[in-house]
């Protein structure tokens, strides 16, 4: 179980920088900040974070009207506590890198490829480690084990329909599009497509940390 908590939490830090990342590149967030980052914008009181949280405790409660009876209430208590932890998480993620402003189109190209990798890197760890998950990963698997699909399959489709909800709520409020570009498009299906990839190439070494749990 230590083994597990610890990749966990390195899970959660690499999800906080993988959306700091995308974000700074300026080419539109990642879609699982997509909805919190748009929100963000028409209500500009409450920053990424705080907003990140909101929408996290949303997707707790969305959880829990899906799974019904097979729902696990301390796990959804403790995805809302993680929810508090990875909103201030993002917020500490981009202060660290706020001198981070890639200029060219290029360096903003590979600022949102490096935040893709990360996030997806950061799910991983967290589905290998088997806990306690983000909302919005939790949200995905729980997704996934309704329609019996491969989580990596069924987190590209959510990333897509989050992108246009976050979309939608700009185009409504703002009446243009702020944080959601053509990053967001390549987020949604890469951070899925890695995450297939991780899987596969990073078996060995999970049953070599994890041996006393299957693949199921």
């Amino acid at each position: 179980m230590p083994r597990r908590y610890i990749m966990f939490l390195i899970g959660l830090t690499f999800n906080a920088f993988g959306v700091a990342f995308i974000t700074k590149a300026s080419l539109g967030t990642s879609p699982i900040a997509a909805i919190p980052y748009s929100l963000s914008l028409i209500v500009p009181s409450l920053s990424l974070g705080n907003w990140v949280v909101i929408f996290n405790i949303l997707l707790v409660l969305i959880q829990l009207i899906l799974l019904k009876r097979d729902a696990n209430k301390i796990e959804l208590l403790m995805q809302v506590g993680i929810a508090f932890v990875f909103g201030y998480c993002i917020d500490l993620s981009l202060l660290c890198i706020r001198s981070f402003s890639p200029a060219t189109y290029a360096a903003k190209l590979m600022s949102l490829l490096a935040g893709c990798v990360i996030i997806a890197m950061g799910a991983y760890l967290q589905v290998t480690a088997d806990v306690v998950m983000l909302p919005g990963d939790a949200f995905v698997r729980a997704i996934a084990r309704i329609a019996r699909r491969q989580y990596g399959g069924v987190r590209v489709i959510c990333d897509i329909s989050m992108s246009v909800i976050a979309a939608a709520l700009c185009l409504i409020f703002l009446r243009e599009l702020l944080g959601v570009r053509e990053g967001t498009i390549i987020t949604a299906f890469l951070v899925g497509n890695i995450i297939k990839l991780f899987t596969k190439l990073l078996l060995p070494l999970k049953n070599r940390l994890l041996p006393e749990k299957t693949d199921g």
